[in-house]
Formats: C-alpha cells, structure tokens, sequence
C-alpha cells in the first residue's frame, strides 16, 4: 500500500507530505483546490507522461517521492523487481522517486537505483491502478482483456497457464531454428564454399598450441643474439678464473671454516654459505652450457619471421590468439557438418517440430476451454455486480475467440489460428445497458454515470486478482446521485477491504463511508497559490460532508444528516 507521498513544486503545490492509511480514504474539498493534482502526482510517479508545465512557476525541477509497503510476501512486484536487478527493503518498502527538470528531462530512482522511465513504469502500473472519468487504463484497453480474464481464473488454478508457457517457448524456439536451417539454397551454397576454405585454410596451417608466444621468445633470442651471447660470457668470465667472483667466494669459505672451528655459531653461518656458494657454482656451469650450446641460424630465424606472419594472417581473421583460432575451426566444422548433413536434419526437425505443433495446439485448445469456462462465471460476477449498481438490465459479454491467421499455417476446428505465449485466445468485453441494444466495447459506452458504475462493478471484480496495492478513483462517481451514489460507495468499501483506495469524491455517501477523511485547501501565501491536506476529526467530518450535502452553507439540518450518514455506514 501507498504510505507516504512527498510533492514539492509541483503545479500550484509548493511542498507537501501526505500520510496514507489502509482501507478506504477520501479526499473532498472545492473545485481548482488541487484533488486532481495530487493524483497527476501519483501518475508521474508511476511513470506517466510527464511536462515542464507542471513545474511550479519560478522553480527549476519539481520532486515527486512515494513510499510503499508490500504486505504480500508473494505480490508480483516482488517477481519484477528481482528481473529488472532492484533490491527490495528487507522490511517490503518500496520508493520510487521521480524528478523532473526544466529541460523536460526525467530522474528516476527506486529504493535509490537510477531507472529509466520504462521500469518506474512497469514497478508503479503493479503497485497503483489510477481510475478516473476519463482514464480507464487496463479495463479498457483490449490486449489487457485476457489478462484480466485469465487473473479471475488463476484463484483457483494459479498454475494453469504454465505448462503451456513452457511449451510455446520450446515451439518458438524450435520454430526459430528450423526456419534458419531451411534458408535459401543459394545462401547455403555460399555459406558452404565459405566455410571450406576458412577450414582449409586454419588446417593446412597446422597449428600448435601456445606456438605464438614460443616462436615470439625464440625470435626475440636471435634477434638479440649477439648481446645475449656477450653478456652470458662476461657473466661467466666474471664468476671463473684466478681472482674472479668464485675465487673470492671460496676463500671467503675458507675463512668461515675456520673461524667455525671453535664457534658454533660461526659453525652454522658457514653452512649456510657453503649452501649458497655450491649455488652459484651451480650456475655458473648452467652458463657455461648455455654459452656452449648457442649457435646463431639466420635460416631459422628466417623461418620464424615467416611463420609469425602467417599466423598474425590468420589471427586478423579468426581469432587474437592461437587457441581462439583452433576453437574457431571446431566451430565451423561442426556447421560444416550440419550443413552437409541437412536433409537428414531437418527431416528430423521437422518431425519434431510437427510433434510439437500437433501437442501445442492440444494444451491452447484445452487453454480456450478453460477461458470459455471461465468467461461464464466473469459473466455472471459482473452482471451481479451491475445488478447491485441498479443497472439490473445490463447484458455483459465475455467473448473468447481464436486469435486468427492469414498464413494458414496453424488449423484448428477448420480456422487457422496464431499461437501466442498467452495462448491462441482473443478475449473481448462487451456490455450493453439497455434492453434490445446490441452489446458494444466498453469504451463505447455513452454514458459517464453508466460507465463510472460498469467500471467499478469491474474493479470491485478484479482488485483482490490484480495483485494491485492501491486503487485511485479520481471523480467516478460523476453523474451518478441518491440510491446509485450509495451503491458505489458500498463498492469503493469493498474494494478498499483487499486493496488500498484512495478517491476524489463530491458524493457525500462516498465520504461518509470511508475510514480516513482528507480535506484539499487552497491557500493565498505571499502572493502565491498554495495547497494544503489536513486529516479530518470526527467533527470535522461531519461539517464537510455537511457541506457537500447543502453546498457551502452549513445548516443544522445538513450537519444531522451527515452525522446520520457516518452512523449509518459504521452499522454495516
């Protein structure tokens, strides 16, 4: 649920923090007070289409933050969070933070990683479900059909969709791959001829491994050979012959003996030097071979040279080193192979793609047989619902159909269908409100307070299977008065009992049900336009509902029957 929502130079609202509750809340108060704006907040910060209009005159940027507590350990944001790589509280918190500059540019955050918009919006669609007169989001958006559809079904059988998930994606892929393996001959040819002579041309190099850096250390030997050969004998020169480095070690040894005579631990000093002047002599022979057994060969040297250029030949086109180039060549051996075995591989995967099609579509016709099932029982709910909203005449469709295509490559009972990762299933809601009209898409509907009712019937449907946190109603019950006003009330409260609603209202049978009262007040301040919220008493509540029965005039009358209205909804 929403917590916490902090707004700073945002249109007419200079700063304000807004404390949330669970249940149902409602926000009253004038006409130009800023209710509305409150939630364009709550849009933005859910990643919707933002604009430098809505930066407070005279103000750089404006903040929007909104803190959000998941009491579900299983919601979906949960599944989604962890897709996208964002770390959740360990206490369920949520923080989206949203700025937006002059430049029109936007900052996201969540629990503090920079996001782009696309992921605020696809975190904030799954927390909040903003409603209003004119806004219908997903209930009126015909791809979401199927979802909500399938969200009703899912209570009862949450897995239900999974083991064809599974086998859409093996088809896809299978699909994928059979298509590239019977591409155009001539491609194949080309891609043949091309493959040939790279392998030829690798295998008739004869590669070794590591050969590139071993002839690299001899070349650089003969390349040098003339100082290396200097320098090992002037390093041997230095360590033998009368008075050289080894002469004065040993006498240096026969000191130590002696003075190790009557010492011990003079004793043990000259052990451990005669070991490090057995050492060097040691070396100093390793020298001598060394020097004995170097031989300058130009004709080697020359077929280095060559040999490295062939290589660094075949690098710039296979591979930065000997090894990559070797793997390089298994690589296009194995496709060598493949294509030359095709026919028998794709009759194979053919076979098995026609398996896999034949089992797909068994799984999406029992998929469509479930759907068609529970259409029936959506059907029924909503009609219930409509009834309670005295719209007892309403006819409300759930169509299921075949997603259809023109290729026919997919039958199914005589129509060629479309597989998709939901299924072969298009899911239409239609409704009509009047006897003897034909049913229609919900967005056809003409009348305001006749949509505001199907929508929250709807919603009412679909809160507790939609996983949201927070539902909006922004002004839905526009046109609507008396018994039917009392009826969306009783909805909102219901819907408010699985999720948190939060509702712009001028009906005082809305107000009066609901469990906190937040009052909207505009504020002249320095010449300047500002917004205030302040929670409403008891009493408090009474006067404005008061109000809002009479107009701006608080009667004795007006205030006993808003009191009688709270009395009323607190006996339910």
């Amino acid at each position: 649920m929403l917590t916490e929502l902090s707004i700073k130079n945002f249109a007419i609202i200079e700063e304000m923090s807004i404390t949330f509750q669970k249940g149902l809340t409602v926000l009253t108060g004038e006409t130009g007070a800023g209710k509305s704006i409150i939630i364009d907040a709550l849009g933005l910060l859910i990643g919707g289409r933002g604009s430098v209009e809505y930066i407070r005159f005279g103000e750089k940027k404006a903040e929007l933050e909104g803190l959000f507590i998941m009491e579900e350990s299983n919601h979906p944001v949960f599944q989604k969070a962890n897709e996208l790589g964002i770390e959740i509280m360990e206490d369920q918190m949520l923080v989206l933070h949203r700025t937006i500059s002059q430049t029109g540019k936007s900052i996201c955050r969540i629990n503090g990683k920079l996001v782009t918009l696309a992921i605020l919006k696809e975190i904030g669609q799954l927390l909040i479900d903003i409603h209003s007169q004119h806004e219908t989001q997903s209930l009126l958006n015909v791809d979401k059909h199927i979802e909500l559809l399938d969200s009703y079904y899912q209570v009862n059988d949450p897995q239900f969709l999974k083991e064809y998930e599974e086998l859409y994606h093996k088809w896809s892929q299978l699909k994928k791959d059979y298509k590239e393996q019977n591409q155009n001959e001539k491609e194949l040819a080309q891609r043949l001829d091309l493959l040939t002579f790279q392998l030829n041309e690798i295998q008739s190099a004869n590669l070794i491994p590591k050969e590139d850096d071993e002839l690299l250390e001899e070349r650089n030997t003969l390349v040098h050979f003339e100082r290396i050969f200097q320098s090992l004998k002037d390093a041997y020169n230095g360590l033998h012959g009368e008075m050289r480095g080894l002469d004065w070690l040993s006498h240096t040894a026969n000191h130590l003996e002696a003075a190790g005579e009557n010492n011990q631990e003079l004793q043990k000093l000259y052990e451990d030097y005669i070991d490090h002047y057995y050492m060097i002599e040691e070396i100093s022979y390793k020298i001598r071979q060394h020097i004995d057994g170097m031989e300058f060969d130009p004709e080697r040297l020359e077929f280095i040279e060559s040999r490295l250029n062939e290589l660094n030949q075949l690098k710039k086109k296979y591979g930065s080193n000997v090894e990559e180039i070797m793997e390089y060549s298994a690589t296009i051996e194995e496709e060598l192979e493949t294509i030359k075995n095709r026919d028998e591989h794709l009759l194979r995967l053919e076979q098995r793609f026609k398996e896999l099609t034949e089992d797909l579509l068994l799984e999406a016709k029992q998929l469509h047989d479930v759907r068609v099932k529970a259409a029936k029982g959506l059907e029924k709910a909503v009609l219930k619902e409509l009834k309670e909203l005295y719209l007892e005449k309403a006819n409300f469709i759930v169509e299921v159909a075949y997603t259809k295509s023109d290729q026919n490559e997919l039958m199914l009972d005589g129509s060629s269908v479309r597989p998709n990762n939901k299924g072969i299933d298009r899911i239409h809601f239609y409704i009509s409100t009047n006897p003897g009209e034909p049913p229609k898409e919900l967005n056809k509907i003409a009348s305001g307070g006749e949509m505001s009712r199907i929508m929250l019937a709807m919603k009412n449907i679909f809160a507790q299977h939609q996983g949201i946190t927070s539902v909006i109603f922004d002004e839905v019950d526009t046109g609507v008065s008396g018994r039917v006003a009392q009826a969306m009330a009783e909805k909102m409260y219901n819907i408010s009992i699985d999720s948190q609603v939060l509702c712009i209202t001028h009906l005082p049978q809305v107000a009066a049900i609901a469990d906190t009262h937040l009052r909207i007040e505009k504020h002249m301040n320095h010449d300047r336009t500002t917004t205030s919220v302040t929670e409403l008493s008891r009493e408090d509540r009474i006067a404005e509902i008061g109000k809002m029965i009479t107009g701006e005039e608080l009667t004795e009358a007006s205030k006993q029957h808003a009191k009688e209205l709270i009395e009323m909804n607190k006996s339910r």
